[in-house]
């Protein structure tokens, strides 16, 4: 069984506060790992001590990239190169994360893409390339690594990065948010069929996460943002990493198929 098994405290089934957040011993692949949220959550589970696989499209093990950073703190990475929507190219990254860093207990799907386009001016292609990536990678991803897990009686943890437009859409990215939406319900189907093997599937879904430039880019939805979110502020990549260093942790040792919204309560806001 996974290292996640073995926090438990002497008075019972409960963990030990102390090394509950410890991931020595596990191993993370993290798609979309070379920059953006994916690079804070590679980080991230590196610094609690998970050997994390780090995979894109374009691998980067460069003293700058994820991989060197993490190394430079004393983490142990590798980089793993994957298209997400093809299928050899997965299990090829799941099976060279094997192969480098001995098991695979953690996946965190955070691959993706965001382009904006009307509804109207939507190409068939436009539809097809944001499935093939958002919600065709979660599945192959998700399939390959729990064969490799229940393969080895491996009791482990994959998170998915959704999106708070899989719950609410808005204007320019009906392809998006129904996306995003397959993939919270693929979560919930996934978590169903996977239990029973021990292994835990969510979600985490995010609401606007800086980026650099994001102010220039956008600034009237960033305002907005701003003057309506209860907690006042964008979300921050860590923000995101933290809810998944929880979700894959034994403090969560009980909870599957569930989404976490991480939005600063932009979605308690009436709509009417």
């Amino acid at each position: 069984m996974s290292a996640v098994d073995d926090t438990r405290s002497a008075s019972g089934g409960e963990p030990d506060l102390v090394r509950a957040l410890d991931l020595s011993g596990r191993v993370a692949l993290v798609t979309g790992g070379t920059s953006g949220i994916g690079a804070v959550i590679a980080a991230r589970l590196a610094e609690a001590g998970a050997a994390v696989g780090v995979a894109a499209r374009h691998p980067d093990d460069g003293p700058e990239g994820t991989v060197g950073r993490i190394r430079a703190r004393g983490g142990v990475a590798e980089a793993i190169g994957v298209d997400v929507s093809d299928e050899a190219s997965v299990r090829q990254a799941v099976d060279s994360t094997v192969d480098a860093l001995g098991l695979l207990d953690i996946l965190v799907n955070c691959a993706g893409v965001q382009p904006v386009e009307p509804l109207v001016a939507l190409s068939a292609s436009d539809w097809d390339d944001m499935f093939d990536v958002n919600t065709r990678g979660v599945f192959l991803c998700t399939r390959e690594a729990a064969r490799v897990m229940t393969a080895n009686g491996i009791a482990g943890s994959i998170v998915n990065v959704g999106s708070i437009e899989g719950l609410q859409p808005a204007p320019g990215h009906s392809h998006y948010s129904a996306s995003k939406a397959a993939v919270l319900m693929h979560t919930r189907a996934a978590a169903l069929e996977l239990g029973p093997h021990g292994i835990r599937v969510n979600a985490v879904s995010p609401g606007l996460v800086r980026r650099p430039r994001l102010e220039d880019d956008w600034p009237d939805g960033v305002r907005r943002w701003l003057a309506k979110v209860p907690l006042g502020r964008l979300v921050e990549p860590g923000d995101v990493a933290d809810a998944v260093l929880f979700l894959v942790s034994p403090l969560a040792r009980y909870v599957t198929g569930v989404n976490l919204v991480v939005d600063g309560g932009i979605l308690t806001l009436p709509t009417w």
